[in-house]
């Protein structure tokens, strides 16, 4: 596959590309900021802190010295301490550092106590986490969470998809099953038949009431997954999938049963968009997913989730309420991600599973283009994951200063020269390894 066939059509080429950049500068931004702000906390001093790589396009110096400058490559971004001998801060300025006295030589990153260091390395993925805790947490504040009892805020207006519940509505029960929480929602839809219409118990106007209506999950698209088979036929949010192969389909699990059992087999869905009929003909994708026991399980999926027929009633998250959930959204992803990148190791799943630099600009374009909420949230992740890579213990990550850092707690002095010159190697053949690996999964991979 040629590099041109495997990203979006040409006249998308530059909103992927820009949605790409916005996304890494945002994340790159932040990190470095972090590196930067608790440096100067400690006393370390800043040189050059720098948005983008090469050739400087913009620059300015601020009351502490620091040059904040945008260079002209938007790939990337760097801190320059006080006494460094190089952007990424691997070794110090020998010329530079001989003619620091004792005091200067304390606000650069080489003559600062161990703590100092420490705090200033860390900070950096520890600001990725803290970007995408907020986010998540801002995102909770701004959609609410759905009030106990559920009750229907406004009812979904789907041609083809005759409605009972009106707003306002308390769902006391659907198909004899006292309605849960919205968060335990899931596992009574289970438990309901698979018809296109159940009957609900509601409470309207102080009354209750026993009426048929409109499943809650009917196979109505609620979202479209980037880099999925349902993404790559033009399926959108809000079509109404009406058949597959000609056989009709109620409800949204029994369109994920169909899917399921398919084995790979190419379907022709009939949908309904905005009251037209229409006819798409796609192929499931082979994918591995988080299961329920913390490992991954082998699945055939169009990629779409689920829409529910009605949007329910909110009310305000609270502000602990929503950080503790930020801080659980950004657990899942790092507990998710180190369990893929170990299956991958141990051969349980596909090296398919990891994606390079063409593969994250797709996706940040096909997120992009379902609207800011999504694009945000994408950023969310997208930092945690970075934030994730760069603690691991490697040399050129920060992780691996850490561990040099370790190193030095315990024994009293750094690794000599030698020792990190062959370790900073080793880090780089690595990472240049792994990133070789994820570009050539963008070029090949299915």
């Amino acid at each position: 596959m040629d590099l041109i066939s495997f990203l979006p059509d040409f006249g998308n080429l530059a909103f992927t590309i820009l949605a790409f950049v916005a996304a890494l500068t945002v994340i790159v931004a932040v990190h470095e900021y972090g590196h930067y702000i608790v440096g100067r906390w400690s006393g370390i001093k800043a040189d050059v802190f720098s948005i983008g790589m090469g050739p400087v396009l913009f620059a300015r110096t601020d009351k502490h010295g620091t040059q904040w400058q945008i260079a002209a490559f938007p790939v990337g971004g760097y801190v320059k301490f006080r006494g460094d001998a190089n952007a990424a801060s691997g070794g110090a300025d020998d010329a530079v550092m001989a003619e620091l006295s004792d005091e200067d030589r304390r606000h650069t990153m080489h003559g600062a106590p161990l703590w100092a260091r420490t705090a200033t390395v860390a900070a950096g993925p520890i600001f990725n986490f803290i970007l995408s805790i907020l986010i998540f947490a801002a995102l909770m504040m701004n959609t609410g969470v759905a009030r106990d009892p559920l009750a229907v805020k406004t009812v979904l207006d789907v041609p083809g998809m005759e409605q009972g519940l009106r707003e306002g509505d308390k769902i006391l029960s659907i198909a004899g099953f006292e309605t849960p929480p919205l968060s335990e929602f899931y596992e009574v839809i289970e438990k309901l038949p698979d018809t296109a219409r159940v009957d609900y118990q509601v409470e309207r106007d102080g009354q209750v009431l026993t009426l048929s209506a409109t499943h809650p999950y009917p196979a109505l698209i609620g979202s479209v997954s980037p880099q999925s088979a349902a993404m790559a036929a033009g399926l959108r949010e809000g079509d109404f999938i009406q058949s597959v192969d000609g056989v009709s389909v109620p409800t949204f699990s029994a369109l994920r049963e169909i899917v399921v059992n398919g084995d790979g087999a190419e379907l022709s869905l009939g949908i309904l968009r905005d009251g037209t009929p229409l006819d798409v003909t796609l192929t499931p994708r082979r994918q591995d997913i988080p299961a329920a026991d913390g490992g991954f399980e082998t699945r055939w999926l169009i990629g779409i989730t689920s829409g529910l027929v009605f949007e329910p009633a909110t009310r305000p998250a609270g502000v602990w309420e929503s950080l503790s959930s930020g801080v659980d959204r950004v657990i899942f992803i790092i507990q998710s991600s180190l369990s893929g990148l170990w299956h991958m190791i141990t051969g349980a799943i596909s090296s398919c599973n990891l994606s390079g630099p063409i593969g994250i600009a797709q996706v940040s374009g096909q997120v992009a283009s379902q609207g800011a909420v999504s694009f945000v949230a994408f950023i969310a992740m997208l930092s945690t994951a970075i934030g994730m890579l760069n603690l691991f213990p490697i040399p050129v990550l920060d992780g691996g200063h850490l561990v040099f850092y370790a190193w030095e707690a315990v024994t009293g002095k750094p690794p000599s020269d030698k020792v990190m010159n062959v370790l900073l190697a080793i880090g780089l053949a690595v990472v240049l390894t792994v990133m070789a690996l994820g570009f050539t999964n963008d070029l090949f991979c299915p």
